[in-house]
This record gives C-alpha cells, structure tokens and sequence, in this order.
C-alpha cells in the first residue's frame, strides 16, 4: 500500500505542472523554448541522482532514504508556487527533481526485500499500474483544483500531502518484514529470507555491472522507452491546444487516455506474464515477448496517430501506442530485481537514470524541434517512433533473470 500511494503521490507531484504550464507560460512571460528547458530541469537532476540515491538505500535501508526524499520533494513542490522567473523556476524544478529520484530505485528495493521472486513482476506492475492512472488522472485534477485556486496554491497543496505521507510511513514501515509486527509466521515462511537484502550492501561490484551486456542493454531499452513516453506528460497539454485548438475539461479528459491505458498496459502484463511464463518455458522468454510487443507496437502505433485528421482518432491511437509501451515496464523493473539482487536499488536507479536523460532530452529536443510552430508536432513524433524501435532492437539480447551475483557461485 505504502508503494502504490507513494507512486500516486509522485506522479501527482511531477505531472501536475504541465497541466499548469499554459498558465505558467503566462505568468511569468517564457517562451515555449524555456518551458520545455523547465521540464528538462527536473528530468536532468532526477537522472542524475539516481544511482547516488538506489546505492544509499542499498547502504542504509530504503525506509530512512524514502523519509529525507520525500520531504524535499515535497518542499520543492510547494515552492515551485513561489517562482516569478524563468531561473527561480528552473532552480526549483532542478531541486525537485532531485528529491523524486530516490523513489522507485527504493521501493525496488523494498519488493526485492519484501516480496517473493515468483510475486515481484506483479507487484512492479500493479505499483506502475497506480502511478500510470495517477498521472492520468492528475491534468483533470489540476483541472478542477485550478478553479477553486491559483496554479501557485495548488503546488503548496499537493506539497502538503507528501508531508502527511512521510508522517504514516515512518510510524509503520519496517525495511525488514521480519521485524515488522503485523507479520504473522505464514506471511514471514511465504517471504523467505531476505533480511540480509534490507541494508548494508554499498560495496557495489561496479566492474560486474559495467561489463554486463544485459546491464547495457536494460540501460539503452530504457532511455528508448521513456523518450516518447515523457511527450505524455509534458508536451500533451500543449500540443491538446496548439495543435489540435483544444480547450478546458475536453482537452483534460482526452490527456487521460495516454496515461490510463499505459496503466492498464501494466495491468494486463502483471495479469498474463506468470500464464505465458508457464506456457513457454520461463521468465526469460515471456519478458521478451511482453517487451518485443510493447516496443513493437508503442511504434507503430504512433506513426498511426501522426496520420489521423481529428482529435479523438489521433488520441486514441496515442493512447494505445502508451498500453503497448507500459507492457515493457513490469519486465524491466523485474529483470533489475532479479539481476540486482541485493543492489537492486542500485541497479534500478541506473536504469532509471538512463529514462530521465531521455526525459531531460525529450522536452528540451521537443522545444528546439517546435520552436512556437504547432505545425512541427508530428515531426517530433515520427522521431518518439524511431527511439521506440531501438528498444525493440535491445530485447532479444537481454538475459532478464540471471543475477550479477551468479558468477560467484562457480
């Protein structure tokens, strides 16, 4: 529950300014140029404190990490209400990002610690499942907050609300399940021993890492997968009325779909990944064929969007390119358990890290491609396919399940 609510919780607080930025554009006079340099912000520092924030709770546990970290998104997200400049809102939107990176690496952690092998694909993708429709829903959210309230209030409010998640976590949370009261002998037998996996595993074997072709590979697919994704959460808004001279609640109702299917693509690969894992002979396989057929059609799927004449087509279509993209999302956090090990957090927080270079590189390449010309929104699109047909490449040749570790054992 605390990982479904902390995922809500984030995308919440990182979606939520672009349903604010026409707004923000506005007030605070910026290009779009400089509004696409803005999302970068978060996307850069975000990567760029990725590793440094999964190696800290690989040392130290995920519980203390998760505590600092959320507090100082929290922070930044209620000051980001505060900006009057293109700077001061670079800087804070640079901090908050910062703070968001330890998430997912650290409850990656927790499921490697917590879960069973055979139940961690499924918790992975009911955990994105929550945050994909947290996302979808968030533009209509924001929508409905913005008219009772001014864009600057509604950052305090949503920053306020990771405060209180802080304040229940850090009475109830154990990073060792064992310790934990409420676990009863059946639950603590069913998890198995994991207790040596919670914390004190800073010694990363960096060279094992680095020569893994799997590693490379889970690292390239990643950034392939996440720089169309990031359009949906940045560009959408924008693109709902430039291009498409949308506005108001039909423009936030059809933001929705690209985020609410992506769940719904996480859903369906938790709920038939373990019968196709069954039916062709393991956990190996059925990974690539989710992830084959994510990247695959995620493609081709937008190339169909670019071709509609009318709004609801081209977002249907979008929508679906995202279900097709979030199949391959319970696969790879999985593979980073799973070849991870007890540097799950490690190896999750690089392989996130290489998702928001592509989530820095993706809003800023959108701003220089668009340059306050709607017209130009399908040449960003035609390259979003391409990158997607370069995860597809890296699948086949990726060994999702054998742990780093596994060349100790001979």
């Amino acid at each position: 529950m605390f990982a479904v609510t902390l995922a809500v919780l984030s995308y919440v607080s990182r979606v939520c300014i672009s349903q604010a930025a026409p707004d923000i554009t506005r007030d605070l006079h910026l290009t779009t140029e400089q509004m696409g340099q803005i999302f970068g912000a978060f996307a850069i520092s975000y990567a760029l404190m990725e590793i440094p924030s999964g190696l800290l709770g690989d040392w130290i546990g995920a519980k203390k990490v998760l505590i600092r970290i959320v507090l100082w998104w929290s922070a930044f997200t209620a000051l980001t209400g505060a900006m009057f400049s293109f700077g001061a809102m670079y800087l804070v939107r640079f901090l908050f990002g910062a703070g968001e990176a330890g998430a997912f690496p650290n409850l990656t952690k927790i499921f490697t610690v917590w879960l069973p092998h055979r139940e961690r694909l499924r918790a992975q993708a009911i955990m994105w499942t929550s945050a994909r429709w947290a996302g979808a829903f968030t533009p209509k959210l924001v929508f409905l907050v913005l008219l009772v309230m001014s864009w600057r209030m509604a950052f305090v409010f949503f920053g306020a609300v990771g405060v209180i998640w802080v304040v229940v976590f850090l009475v109830w949370f154990k990073d060792d399940p064992h310790e934990h009261p409420g676990v009863n002998a059946a639950e603590a037998a069913y998890i198995g021993s994991t207790a040596g996996q919670a914390s004190g595993h800073g010694n990363v074997p960096w060279r094992k890492v680095l020569s893994s072709r799997s590693v490379w590979l889970l690292w390239v697919q990643y950034f392939a997968l996440s720089f169309p994704w990031y359009f949906f959460i940045t560009w959408m808004p924008s693109y709902l009325k430039d291009y498409w001279k949308l506005e108001g609640g039909e423009a936030t109702t059809l933001a929705i779909l690209p985020l609410f299917l992506g769940g719904v693509g996480c859903a369906v690969c938790g709920w038939v990944s373990p019968g196709l894992s069954a039916r062709v002979g393991g956990a190996t396989k059925s990974r690539k064929i989710m992830a084959c057929i994510g990247f695959a059609g995620a493609g081709g799927l937008l190339i169909a969007a670019i071709q509609m004449k009318q709004a609801i087509p081209a977002m249907i279509a979008m929508g679906l390119a995202s279900f097709c993209n979030d199949l391959v999302m319970p696969p790879s956090w999985a593979a980073c358990m799973d070849i991870g090990g007890k540097y799950a957090g490690t190896l999750s927080g690089s392989m996130n890290m290489m998702g928001n270079l592509a989530g820095f590189a993706s809003p800023v390449v959108g701003g220089k491609i668009l340059h306050d010309d709607p017209s130009r929104y399908p040449d960003l699109l035609y390259i979003s396919a391409a990158v997607y047909f370069i995860g597809l490449l890296c699948w086949p040749f990726i060994d999702p399940v054998t742990p780093l570790e596994a060349d100790d054992a001979h």
